[in-house]
């Protein structure tokens, strides 16, 4: 009896959020959670709600400039180890972006194992900004080359944590982030005091800084001053930044 062939998995982009411009100018690509081992396909609604909110609010803010976002599908839901399936899916994402829409710039986001996984392709030539929220970095091991940074030279990087986060260790980002500076002065990190994982008690001021970040960094409008403070201050204090309650209620719309 012959053997079944398995089936080839492909990532792909999700429709795009909101209403699509007639010129397309600059990409968010939007990359959910994910497991640290799993074979298993994401359930591409529950993936989805992660980001999807975020991507509404891209939509909207950058309409004007011809900003669309997209929710990255992964093949698998877990990052599986050397196979970074994750990241690989975010870099075909990026080549995909290039494909239909040309060369225009394009911002990673990602929360939690889809940190990560920004982080890791943002060395992409397409991207020109990263944005971590609440990334799931791996702990520190001397058996284990440490997790790459000189991929984020030449990137606009910010990474956002709750500081009682559960899951994903905030000190992690903190070092990562640290190390990322030596090559990259662009880089900043905040932390949201009292949040956990999801961030979600401090919802509307991390959205409100998430937009300010993506539409600096695409689309070159000035950053608020908590940002432009946080990138330009030497470490540890821009890679500590405490998010103010209450960001973003004053920043124009």
């Amino acid at each position: 009896m012959a053997q079944q062939a398995t089936p080839v998995r492909s990532p792909r982009l999700g429709r795009v959020i909101g209403q699509e411009p007639p010129t397309v100018s600059g990409v968010v690509l939007l990359l959910p959670a994910g497991d640290e081992i799993s074979g298993r396909r994401p359930s591409p609604m529950l993936a989805a709600a992660s980001v999807r909110a975020l991507g509404r609010r891209f939509s909207r803010a950058g309409r004007a400039e011809g900003l669309v976002a997209h929710v990255v599908h992964y093949r698998y839901r877990g990052w599986n180890g050397t196979a970074a399936h994750l990241a690989q899916d975010a870099s075909w994402a990026a080549d995909e972006v290039v494909r239909r829409y040309g060369d225009v710039p394009v911002c990673l986001a990602g929360v939690d194992m889809g940190g990560r996984a920004a982080l890791r392709a943002g060395g992409h030539e397409a991207v020109n900004s990263v944005l971590a929220l609440a990334p799931w970095l791996p702990e520190d091991d001397v058996a284990v080359p440490p997790e790459p940074v000189k991929q984020l030279a030449g990137r606009q990087v910010m990474i956002v944590h709750g500081t009682n986060d559960q899951r994903t260790d905030p000190e992690l980002s903190f070092r990562l982030a640290q190390r990322a500076k030596k090559a990259n002065r662009d880089i900043c990190r905040f932390e949201v005091h009292s949040d956990g994982h999801g961030l979600h008690q401090h919802r509307d001021e991390v959205h409100a800084l998430a937009e300010d970040f993506v539409m600096g960094a695409l689309f070159g409008r000035a950053f608020s001053r908590p940002v432009e403070d946080a990138l330009a201050a030497p470490p540890p204090l821009g890679l500590r930044m405490p998010l103010a309650a209450g960001f973003g209620r004053s920043l124009r719309h």
